[in-house]
């Protein structure tokens, strides 16, 4: 499967503002990348680009004073099957699991695990340990929550959004991951690109926020929002909340002019000759409002 990717992102800003970006494809991410795989900036600055400790690609950068578009525009070939799913797999005792794994399983900035504990055992102790406990704190966040990109805002942790009932991609997320915790799972958040590939079609592109539980000696991918297996997700970043990945992490203010994202699949019969003519321009995509962007 074929897989066109990218952003457009416009800011203004009232002088020289240093930009930390979390804005490209995770080193782990399997599929031949056609394009330049790298941020574009226009005008043109100096990018350094370097792997924070998470293992995500990060750019830094100054944007000047003025307008600064940020552009990337990408094709992967992937395999196009859909989350891994297993029944089966079980919960490790929290005594046997790999050390890399223990900071995945305590609260964290906005995953309050320990204030969510006694609810969360309230709620999940009669479950069975595993898949089937992970896949019931989906069931219950997905009908808990109401999507909104209004319900969304930096400050709001799991803790808000479980008593407020409302939230956007990375609150179904957040609230998702610090249940896992609370119930001595191991938890990660996840964001990057998810279209509407094999689904019907829901507006204008946005990233998404998903999360990835520690199972069977592996890593599993668990959407709470839309609580199906999905095709064609391209991981950007990984850490213990939003806070490990910001979009775009400022040291001075700036204004949001233009926002739109694209993830949409592309013919199997192109070649990459195709594919690289394609490339040249920036493809159509729609943008979204700027009270939207960002917030999933």
């Amino acid at each position: 499967m074929l897989v066109r990717f990218g952003f457009e992102i416009v800011i203004s800003t009232p002088g020289p503002v240093p930009l930390i970006l979390a804005l490209s494809p995770h080193p782990s991410v399997a599929g031949r990348i056609l394009g330049a795989n790298k941020i574009m900036t226009e005008p043109s600055v100096p990018i350094e680009e370097f792997l924070d400790p998470f293992g995500n690609r990060r750019a830094r950068l100054v944007a000047p004073r003025g307008q600064t578009r940020l552009w990337s525009d990408d094709v992967i070939e992937i395999e196009g099957e859909p989350d891994v799913f297993d029944w089966n797999a079980r919960q490790h005792e929290v005594a046997h699991l790999p050390p890399e794994t223990l900071p995945f399983l305590t609260a964290s900035r906005y995953c309050e695990a320990d204030m969510l504990s006694q609810q969360a055992w309230d709620l999940f102790a009669g479950t069975k340990p595993g898949w089937a406990r992970v896949q019931a704190i989906c069931n219950f966040v997905h009908n808990h929550l109401t999507f909104g990109y209004k319900f969304g805002r930096p400050t709001k942790t799991a803790v808000h959004a479980m008593s407020e009932a409302t939230g956007v991609c990375r609150d179904f997320a957040h609230l998702a991951i610090a249940l896992c915790r609370a119930t001595n799972i191991p938890a990660r958040y996840a964001s990057g690109y998810l279209g509407d590939i094999g689904v019907p079609p829901s507006g204008p592109g946005d990233f998404c926020a998903w999360f990835e539980v520690y199972l069977e000696d592996r890593w599993y991918t668990f959407d709470a929002r839309y609580n199906t297996p999905r095709i064609g997700r391209i991981l950007m970043v990984r850490g213990r909340d939003a806070a490990d990945g910001a979009m775009i992490t400022s040291f001075g203010t700036y204004q949001l002019d233009l926002f739109r994202v694209w993830t949409d699949e592309l013919p199997e019969t192109m070649t990459q000759a195709d594919v690289l003519k394609e490339l040249e321009h920036l493809p159509e995509a729609p943008a979204l409002t700027l009270a939207m962007a960002g917030s999933s």
